[in-house]
């Protein structure tokens, strides 16, 4: 393989010579089977799933893509047919993206299930979403009560995947690009659950639009840690991966050791993360920085100071070279890029891992446009912004306030078809043009990078009319190892004149909560002091007012999200004003 020294802006250009009348695909975007048959026209041999975990196992691209039309043939066997829906929910596995892959070629619309969720949450899915067959791993085979063929993703019987293939070879009637690729619940388990429809076009598209600010390569290693159902791992690992000719290696738990483990074995290339893995690791890197004493810690610190200069101003990196011996103890010395989504990260922590010689960026979606929508580029990166707006994507703010912040409205290509049997849902946020309200916001500046503010059903209005946006100041704490997790809302301050007040509820460390473990109040108050110490960098309506202790885990989304509405009732004992 020959690497090109310079980004190409339009990396989808070659697709041309497979286009058209008797070749692969007939249409401005391929399917994600026909995506498939090209990558693997191009790599056969090329590596595609890996596993170390609980056995080892690897597939090549033609060795995946036999099974796939195997599968593929044994569900048309089966009943289904060109639109029928069918299952999917298991732990991160090559055989999860084998039965992924399987559905699409037998014109199937594929329905990934978070596996984390309950046996009768995720049936009632299933039945909202009129599945024909489930791909599901071996314990929960019996244990999710839908009436429904069953095909066993990680078993060795009979009904296994692996053994489940027809030789006979169907007329199947194939998905066109416009065509319903996958339906992704987002929330909503109970009553109407909100099911993102999106094409084969939507999905293709944005896999190729996001390498239009980013190389990838075939030799590139992905890891798959999060929760592959979910759309960001789905889109921005999975897909990419087969889109390019590259591997991805699934991990089935984030744990850091096993991570680290697998990070090294895998020899992955290519990392996506959430921002508190990844504060999580350069934090592990500068405790042991500041162990090795003053000297050798201001030494480095000033010689990573240089190098994020040097990256910066002149594209020289040097960091990786300097800083090997640091990145090699977590794993981190053959990673070409790190990626963070799925929600705010410190401009320190991007910062960093760029000084450190770790090309590191972080983007900007929604499950609802497939999702990436916006994507810093590793040649023109900024800290402080959420990433340049993808080639082929509108992007506008909608009723701007004085600061240039309003809601954030996306068109494009990869934009969802709507919501799954809801069309008041879809209406709600989705013009009759083809604007989504993403409600988000956030402003652009003058070369389309964008910079988020909050969620507009999250905004805390304080006494003189502001609006404060809790994730902005969530995202202050980020970093202060005493504080485990952090939620922003409003509180009445004054119930005649409905006014709202700031209060924070924090869950400290186990470390804090062990050292103060026979005095509460002194929790409280050293809790109270890095609150005072944070509110003297806001202005006087953003500072917070109030702080409750929380001492159990807030409850999270399978992304590591803080479900912020399902917090349980607050122990007033536990508070104090600030």
């Amino acid at each position: 393989m020959s690497k090109k020294p310079k980004h190409n802006p339009r990396p989808w250009g070659f697709l041309d010579e497979f286009r058209g009348e008797g070749k692969f695909f007939n249409s401005e975007w391929p399917t994600l089977n026909e995506q498939f048959d090209i990558t693997t026209a191009r790599f056969p041999n090329n590596k595609v799933f890996e596993a170390f975990s609980p056995k080892h196992e690897v597939f090549t691209y033609k060795e995946a893509q036999a099974i796939m039309k195997g599968v593929a043939n044994k569900l048309y066997e089966m009943g289904v047919r060109h639109g029928d829906k069918v299952g999917l929910t298991g732990k991160n596995s090559p055989e999860w993206a084998i039965a992924y892959l399987a559905i699409s070629y037998a014109g199937a619309t594929i329905v990934p299930v978070d596996y984390s969720l309950s046996d009768d949450v995720i049936a009632h899915l299933l039945t909202f979403a009129e599945a024909k067959v489930l791909f599901v791993d071996e314990e929960k085979i019996n244990r999710i009560p839908v009436e429904l063929p069953k095909i066993s993703l990680d078993g060795d019987g009979e009904n296994s995947l692996l053994k489940m293939q027809s030789t006979e070879e169907h007329q199947i009637e194939l998905s066109t690009s416009k065509d319903i690729a996958a339906i992704l619940f987002t929330s909503g388990t109970t009553g109407t659950p909100k099911g993102v429809m999106l094409s084969h076009e939507n999905l293709t598209s944005d896999v190729w639009q996001a390498q239009g600010l980013m190389n990838i390569y075939d030799d590139d290693v992905f890891y798959a840690i999060l929760p592959i159902h979910h759309a960001y791992t789905m889109l921005a690992v999975f897909l990419e991966t087969i889109a390019s000719g590259a591997k991805v290696v699934f991990g089935k738990k984030l744990v850091v050791k096993q991570l680290l483990k697998e990070l090294k074995q895998g020899e992955v290339t290519m990392f996506l993360g959430v921002p508190m893995l990844f504060n999580k690791l350069i934090a592990g890197i500068m405790k042991g920085v500041r162990e090795k004493g003053p000297i050798v810690n201001g030494l480095i610190h000033a010689m990573m100071g240089l190098s994020g200069f040097l990256k910066k101003a002149f594209g020289l990196k040097v960091g990786k070279k300097w800083f090997n011996f640091l990145l090699k103890k977590v794993s981190l010395d053959k990673i070409r890029i790190c990626i963070s989504g799925g929600g705010p990260l410190p401009a320190s922590t991007f910062k960093q891992f760029n000084q450190l010689g770790v090309d590191f960026v972080q983007g900007y979606g929604l499950t609802e446009t497939s999702p990436i929508i916006n994507l810093n580029p590793i040649f023109d990166y900024i800290e402080s912004s959420v990433g340049r707006v993808l080639p082929g994507v509108e992007e506008k703010i909608v009723d701007p306030d004085s600061d240039g912040n309003g809601l954030i409205y996306i068109k494009g290509s990869m934009v969802m078809q709507g919501y799954y049997k809801n069309p008041e849902a879809t209406a709600e946020i989705l013009t009759e043009d083809g604007w989504l309200n993403t409600g988000d916001i956030g402003h652009l500046d003058s070369r389309n990078y964008l910079y988020l503010t909050g969620r507009q059903r999250n905004i805390i209005v304080t006494e003189g009319g502001k609006n404060v946006f809790p994730e902005e100041i969530e995202d202050s704490f980020q970093l202060y190892d005493d504080i485990d997790q952090i939620c922003v809302r409003g509180y009445v301050a004054d119930a005649a004149k409905k006014i709202e007040g700031i209060m924070a509820i924090v869950h400290p460390s186990d470390a804090c909560i062990e050292q103060y473990k026979d005095n509460m109040a002194g929790l409280l108050d050293h809790i109270g002091s890095i609150i005072t110490e944070v509110n003297a960098t806001f202005p006087s309506y953003k500072k917070i007012r109030k702080l409750a202790l929380y001492m159990e885990k807030f409850p999270l989304s399978s992304t590591a999200k803080i479900q912020r509405f399902k917090i349980g009732d607050i122990d007033e004992s536990l508070t104090k004003m600030i």
